[in-house]
């Protein structure tokens, strides 16, 4: 079971063209949002890698709008382990339970998720605020890590954690609660927006009498 007070949310490589590419990538961003909002909203801390950011570039900037204060670790193995500063805040946390998210879940999330564990971490992999260019190599990575040892989480799992002591926590669980609710409208009116553009219903339109 995740504890909040050992866990640590490491978002690994959401950056560049490459994160374009991401299979359900709206998804994958809206999550990693939402998994940012939560934690801050709870005192937690939170790590950022980049790879090679002065080839692949930086991160996604809706992302990084909501890590204001926390400075990208630039990473060059794809693990992010045997990165020296990666390793420092770490294991400075003094926190055993890291979630992980990121891409490419069938790589570097991986391949940080293996080392993780090997070295006494928890990993909880929040399932769907992963992506690979293809939803194969992402079922694939998802299904590894899981035989390796992490375990599998949702964003609203993780986001809203079970705690013994709800009193303790009740105005910071009603902010996350509120946070995710007012996330998921604001999804949702988009889609809603999206599907009603003039441009879009022309198209159907003129598939419809071409058909």
């Amino acid at each position: 079971m995740l504890s909040r007070a050992a866990a640590v949310l490491v978002i690994v490589d959401i950056q560049g063209n490459l994160v374009q590419a991401m299979f359900d990538k709206d998804n994958l961003f809206a999550n990693t949002i939402k998994l940012i909002k939560g934690f801050k909203a709870l005192g937690l801390p939170i790590i950022i890698t980049e790879q090679t950011p002065e080839k692949l570039g930086n991160t996604l900037p809706e992302i990084a709008a909501e890590l204001a204060g926390i400075k990208t670790i630039a990473k060059e193995s794809f693990s992010c382990w045997p990165n020296a500063d990666f390793h420092e805040q770490l294991e400075a946390l003094s926190r055993r339970h890291v979630v992980l998210t990121g891409i490419e879940t069938h790589v570097c999330v991986y391949q940080t998720a293996l080392d993780l564990l090997a070295n006494g971490y928890s990993v909880h992999l929040v399932s769907d605020a992963v992506s690979s260019r293809t939803p194969q190599n992402r079922q694939i990575g998802i299904n590894a890590m899981k035989s390796a040892g992490a375990q599998i989480a949702s964003t609203e799992m993780v986001a809203v954690p079970p705690i013994r002591k709800p009193k303790k926590y009740l105005k910071s669980l009603n902010k996350v609660s509120k946070l995710i609710l007012n996330l998921q409208l604001a999804s949702n009116e988009n889609k809603r927006t999206s599907s009603c553009d003039p441009q879009s219903i022309t198209i159907s339109r003129k598939q419809g009498l071409n058909s």
